[in-house]
């Protein structure tokens, strides 16, 4: 089961990473005509039941006010490979929707793919962030448990006060002392402070734990016998043993924080709708008439479940005989 989590992450990240070459269109292309258009269906099967090469029919809107389209079986459409520089084109301009429209006529697919990867790379250096953080204030907390114990007892504290706060407040109240309208960038760093500090004071604690432990084993007491400086001690000996433990929070804290920024982004605190993630995406499905008439909206939701899947899968311990 972990190299079928493995390989799923493996699989949305490579699609992030090729996003703008596995888009069809760029992100901010619209069709005004397929507002709120369903997912074509790639076809191998002619009306007669012969196979021919894989093709599409384009929608027909047929009622303007309800959105609803129909498929013209006129003219098949064979989906035209590598084509403007791009992985699968529709011939004729015709839109290729694979993943459905949303309400201005945007490719969902498209979008998905940008969202992945502003949603991941922001999950992805809050996790590096917060485990440095962790890692570092953990290990000096822990290598001073016994010759300063007060600063350890103030180190776990702060730790403990960040710990008993929910995090979803602590990043909404974050998020919203700040001015609401930033550019991009700056909310991207923004997200990523703000997750790292409610992410690491749990990397802390466990990092601390062990190394209290391992600074009583042998090899940390010969090392230092030998001349080696705390520091040194610290950061060559004792915080490699905490390796696995770092892993294992990282599996744990990545799917986390691209939970918790579609939730900002969800509420209006992340990403204008401009800038494709999965949480600005979500916005659109959060109307359950929309929802019910439109269910393809939610194809962010099934990225994020995925994703968390994945983790999960890959968190697997094996049965020990």
């Amino acid at each position: 089961m972990r190299s079928i989590g493995a390989a799923l992450l493996a699989a949305i990240a490579i699609a992030a990473l090729a996003g703008p070459v596995l888009a069809p269109y760029d992100r901010s292309q619209q069709f005004r005509d397929q507002l709120f258009a369903p997912p074509m269906r790639i076809r191998f099967f002619d009306e007669a039941g012969q196979p021919r090469a894989p093709f599409v029919y384009r929608w027909r809107l047929v009622d303007r006010l309800e959105r609803r389209y129909e498929e013209d079986r006129a003219q098949p459409l064979t989906l035209e490979w590598f084509s403007g520089g791009r992985l699968l084109q529709a011939p004729g301009g015709v839109p290729l929707l694979l993943f459905g429209a949303d309400s201005f006529g945007r490719d969902q697919l498209t979008r998905w793919l940008w969202g992945a990867r502003t949603s991941l790379a922001v999950a992805l250096l809050a996790t590096a962030g917060a485990l440095l953080v962790g890692t570092v204030i953990g290990g000096i907390a822990g290598l001073a448990s016994e010759a300063l114990p007060s600063f350890d007892e103030g180190l776990m504290r702060i730790t403990e006060l960040v710990l008993v706060l929910p995090a979803i407040y602590v990043m909404l109240a974050l998020r919203a002392a700040l001015p609401l309208v930033l550019p991009p960038t700056a909310i991207f760093l923004l997200l990523v402070v703000i997750l790292t500090l409610v992410g690491w004071p749990h990397i802390a604690r466990g990092v601390r734990a062990i190394v209290i432990v391992e600074v009583r084993e042998e090899y940390a007491i010969a090392a230092h016998a030998l001349g080696a400086t705390r520091t040194r001690v610290l950061f060559r000996h004792l915080l490699p043993a905490a390796g696995g433990f770092l892993r294992g929070q990282a599996v744990i804290v990545l799917p986390a924080f691209i939970v918790a920024e579609a939730t900002l982004s969800y509420v209006g605190f992340g990403f204008p709708d401009t800038v494709p993630s999965w949480g600005t995406m979500l916005q659109e499905a959060s109307n359950i008439t929309t929802l019910a008439q439109f269910p393809w909206l939610l194809s962010p939701a099934v990225g994020i479940f995925l994703v968390v899947f994945g983790a999960n899968l890959l968190l697997e311990t094996r049965e020990t005989r």
